[in-house]
């Protein structure tokens, strides 16, 4: 097979809406694929590549060299390039790097290298998400999809399940199980846009007891304890066990002598409130890192296996009883177990009143839906809101394709705007046709893919908090941005300014930190 094939799939289902065609397009792909080839077309296939870091980013694929006139390499081929692309360290690495790059990139046609960089840099839209590559696999190997999503949830990658289901059928997935010192993929929440409606979605009746957990704004981490041996991974499922030190020893000295804990990590002040997320994230991101100066607090929420006994299949309840007689208090997250509406609604208060989140509420009755997000635990948290200014917008890609698509947003600062990041979500297909020909008659030029336009039209955007980022001049990003509508009640003058911005959610503080300057 070559990558050509993988372009040329990823091509087709973005550009279908049907569920059932783009499981068709990806199932037949991979009866395509040899044996041994596999595993690398199955994680292409899902979007990604296997290499937990390239090192290679948007400014170095900015600029690709002239592509090939044919294509030449398989997906193996590619990926054992990427492979070597991702070991290169030390003196001389960077030009070693871009040499290998325009190589690699060389060697690709125009569609191959659009698509490898798409896979490289996560920006892949094609609605083949992991769920739907799990189906696929079951049509192409001719297996129960049950058996598919069971083994999934103890592979970090879904490419050794698909090379285990069409070359060994369903006994082969059976091989698949949890163990220690090997990630679990992590059970996600639903969301919920209040509290009425998360205790609805998440019971039948008023007098159902759930839990309700204090959503942490830290960095999900999954711990694994082996006797003295300690791991942690993140929700992504890389080891960053050598990154957090403190985590480490609180696992080691909990009296169990195997171990798997789900959890989330946050940097606090002395107060005991959240630091900027950006201080979490800068301690688990880079390995330079390790034992930095913001020390980092461990909440313990979940329990999946206790010395020998897998507790994945047992219900919350017994999770969270076993999760209790491990862990000290000081280490658990905080929960409210109740059936009260108006007792949740006063811890949910509380849980915002010390800075953090939401929550997230839980059926006690449900096992542990591992990389699956459920019905069994819902998510709720106060909406945040701006009015912002469109000052560019991307042509789209896919089924978005002839499309003006991601909107560049701007908060007003002074006599101008100052952008805060991207977002194509929440948009309609009509709200789609609408702003293709609304930016089209406020283009000022084009730059690439880019179309420029003058900053006159407010878009009102929900978002989930705001982080320090060292890509926008204003020193500040908008974390997962979605449009709700455009304002035409507002003029540009009205727009919410990068004061304003900066105010929520404590972001304040981490401008004060840091002055006039993007954060670290």
């Amino acid at each position: 097979m070559l990558f050509a094939r993988l372009a040329e799939t990823s091509a087709a289902v973005a550009a279908t809406r049907s569920r059932l065609e783009k499981r068709a397009l990806l199932a037949a792909t991979l009866r395509e694929a040899q044996d041994a080839e596999v595993d690398v077309v199955a994680t292409y296939l899902s979007g990604r590549v296997r290499q937990r870091r390239t090192g290679l980013g948007w400014r170095t694929l900015a600029d690709l060299p002239a592509p090939a006139a044919a294509p030449t390499l398989t997906p193996t081929e590619v990926d054992e390039r990427l492979e070597h692309i991702a070991a290169l360290s030390g003196a001389g690495s960077q030009a070693g790097r871009a040499a290998a790059v325009a190589e690699l990139f060389g060697a690709l046609t125009a569609d191959e290298q659009q698509h490898l960089r798409g896979l490289v840099l996560g920006e892949v839209r094609q609605g083949a998400l992991d769920s739907l590559l799990i189906e696929a696999v079951a049509d192409a190997a001719d297996v129960p999809v049950t058996a598919v999503r069971r083994a999934a949830m103890f592979s970090a990658l879904t490419g050794p399940v698909a090379r285990a289901a069409l070359t060994g059928g369903a006994a082969a997935l059976e091989d698949f199980r949890p163990a220690v010192l090997q990630p679990v993929r992590p059970m996600l929440a639903s969301p919920a846009p209040d509290l009425t409606a998360a205790l609805a979605k998440l019971r039948d009746d008023d007098g159902e007891v759930v839990a309700a957990d204090g959503k942490i704004d830290g960095i999900r981490v999954q711990v694994h304890k082996a006797g003295d041996e300690v791991a942690v991974f993140t929700r992504s499922l890389d080891d960053i066990t050598e990154r957090v030190p403190e985590i480490v020893q609180v696992v080691r000295t909990l009296p169990a002598t195997d171990l798997i804990l789900d959890g989330e990590a946050i940097a606090l002040a002395d107060d005991g409130r959240p630091r900027p997320f950006q201080e979490t994230a800068s301690r688990t991101g880079s390995h330079e890192a390790a034992g930095g100066t913001t020390p980092l607090t461990v909440y313990f929420f979940d329990l999946l296996h206790r010395d020998g006994t897998t507790l994945v299949t047992a219900p919350a309840r017994e999770r969270l009883a076993a999760l209790e007689e491990v862990v000290p208090a000081s280490a658990l997250v905080p929960r409210l177990v109740s059936a009260d509406p108006a007792e949740i609604d006063a811890f949910f208060r509380e849980i915002l009143a010390r800075g953090h989140e939401g929550l997230v509420l839980k059926d006690l009755s449900a096992p542990y839906d591992a990389g699956r997000r459920g019905a069994a635990w819902v998510k709720v948290k106060p909406r945040h809101t701006l009015d912002l200014v469109v000052l560019g917008v991307e042509w789209g890609s896919g089924r978005r394709s002839g499309m003006l698509s991601n909107i560049h947003l701007g908060a007003r600062d002074g006599d101008g705007f100052v952008m805060l990041g991207k977002t194509f979500k929440g948009m309609t297909d009509e709200m789609l046709a609408w702003q293709t020909e609304r930016f089209l008659e406020l283009e000022t030029g084009r730059a690439g893919h880019v179309v420029h336009v003058r900053p006159e039209q407010v878009v009102e955007i929900a978002f989930d908090g705001v982080q320090r980022s060292p890509r926008y001049p204003g020193g500040v990003a908008l974390r997962f941005a979605r449009v709700l509508r455009y304002r035409e009640d507002k003029t540009a003058a009205e727009a919410d300014t990068l004061d304003a911005v900066r105010a929520v959610s404590g972001t304040r503080e981490a401008d004060e930190t840091a002055p006039g300057a993007p954060g670290p």
